[in-house]
């Protein structure tokens, strides 16, 4: 089956009608279509018999502007194109479909909050890479139809009635959202209805992602001991066998909400928590002192209780890795960046969203006081680890995913620990060091999309 992208080009319905469309005659028999037979015309779940005229002297493929408006298509665009004659199938696209958490209609260059430019930054790359996407809230899945509003640019954002699409990426926000009936119904709906493919279909909990790794013995070595807290006497435990420990919400991003508990000389004990401001540290006679004081945050969140490392420092501030890994266009894991990530002042995590600071991965190590002879190695390391992460979290958590966020950590010694994995990392947080139109990232996006999509 012949693949490549074509110019698509909409003509007047008074010349062409929307059962027809006008196909190059070089194209035809690259894609090896009988001249003046009739095609099954497919674009996402738009389906439709069309009859092929050949124009002589040709690559584009015309479309009648009629058709063109009942497709959602732009006046002039490329896309991929193939043919199987054993359908009689000519498939266009492939269509994407990101699923953002909300738009603002009144607010053109901020339809879609802190994310606008990714989006306009994945609809130029997929006009590159002859793709069609398309964006699209919970709030248009409250009716099942054959078609989705969706949100599209060309010379400004529109609104239009689209296609099912081929591939569909998750980008919500909350757990909320993911949940809610509508979402879940519509996503069950088109996978069966269309065979649409949906990835990075879910939140990770980090209780659920340390005991499903757990299993893997490869992946053992990665892993601080970790447990859900359930309780002071899991708490004791810890603290009791660990110099310090990490009290993490099960759900939390953006280091919100972590807490670490140390034990001091005299007996007392030492917990500091994040705030926006900084860190903010209380000191507690006993351990059951302290236990009690965040009880009522247990009563609202479940934590799970995690082994303090001695982390690699700069400057007396803590580093560690992000990872992107991400589906190739032969939809295997591959790491598209690494980043090292330094504490701000006056805090003990390292988002970016809390003071945290970029820098290379090369740079980092390079500044750190880590054994010479360990330096090169880590280097070499870090990457094989998010790709035995990102394959064990494929392998035991079943769920779709196509990127996940991988935080990495090094100890004093060059050790390397996992801290977290995110299946909905940010667009921000791991943006490359370099000034780049269209980052590595969005382009892997759409060649996996491709290949999904079989197209």
């Amino acid at each position: 089956m012949s693949q490549f992208k074509i110019p698509v080009h909409t003509v007047h319905s008074g010349i062409l009608q929307e059962n027809a469309v006008m196909l190059g005659e070089r194209s035809m028999k690259r894609l090896k279509i009988p001249a003046h037979g009739t095609v099954q015309l497919a674009f996402g779940s738009f389906r439709q018999e069309v009859t092929v005229i050949p124009v002589p002297k040709s690559e584009n493929l015309r479309v009648s502007e009629g058709l063109a408006r009942r497709i959602g298509w732009n006046p002039r665009q490329t896309l991929g194109v193939s043919y199987s004659s054993g359908n009689r199938t000519l498939r266009l696209g492939p269509l994407i479909g990101v699923l953002v958490s909300r738009d603002h209609p009144n607010n053109p260059d901020r339809l879609f909050g802190p994310i606008t430019l990714f989006c306009r930054e994945l609809t130029n790359a997929c006009q590159v890479q002859g793709a069609y996407v398309y964006f699209f809230t919970p709030e248009a899945l409250e009716q099942r139809s054959s078609s989705i509003q969706g949100w599209v640019y060309s010379e400004g954002w529109r609104k239009l009635s689209l296609p099912i699409a081929d591939v569909i990426n998750n980008r919500l926000t909350t757990r909320k959202m993911e949940n809610k009936p509508s979402v879940q119904h519509f996503l069950a709906d088109v996978k069966s209805r269309y065979g649409t493919h949906f990835f990075n279909e879910k939140f990770l909990d980090k209780t659920e992602v340390f005991e499903a790794l757990g299993h893997d013995p490869a992946l053992q070595r990665y892993l601080p001991e970790s447990h859900a807290l359930s309780g002071f006497a899991i708490l004791k435990k810890m603290c009791n066998h660990y110099p310090s420990v990490f009290l993490k919400p099960v759900r939390g991003s953006l280091g919100k909400g972590i807490l670490r508990i140390s034990k001091d000389e005299g007996g007392s004990y030492r917990l500091l928590s994040t705030t926006p401001l900084g860190t903010r540290k209380q000191i507690y006679p006993s351990l059951t002192k302290l236990f009690q004081a965040i009880t009522p945050k247990m009563k609202t969140n479940r934590y799970q209780i995690q082994q303090g490392l001695p982390l690699m420092e700069l400057g007396r501030r803590p580093v560690d890795f992000r990872a992107l890994v991400q589906k190739n266009g032969s939809g295997k894991w591959g790491v598209t960046s690494i980043v090292a990530r330094t504490a701000g002042s006056n805090h003990f995590v390292s988002n970016l969203a809390r003071g945290g600071t970029l820098s290379t991965v090369r740079e980092a190590i390079g500044k750190s006081s880590l054994p010479p002879g360990t330096k090169e190695s880590v280097q070499l390391q870090l990457p094989r680890a998010a790709l035995a992460i990102a394959r064990g979290v494929e392998t035991y958590i079943p769920a779709h995913f196509g990127e996940l966020g991988i935080d990495l950590a090094l100890d004093q010694s060059g050790r390397i620990w996992l801290l977290e994995v995110n299946s909905k990392p940010s667009k921000n947080d791991n943006t490359p060091l370099n000034d780049q139109k269209i980052r590595p990232s969005v382009k892997q996006m759409i060649l996996y999309c491709r290949y999904l999509a079989g197209l």
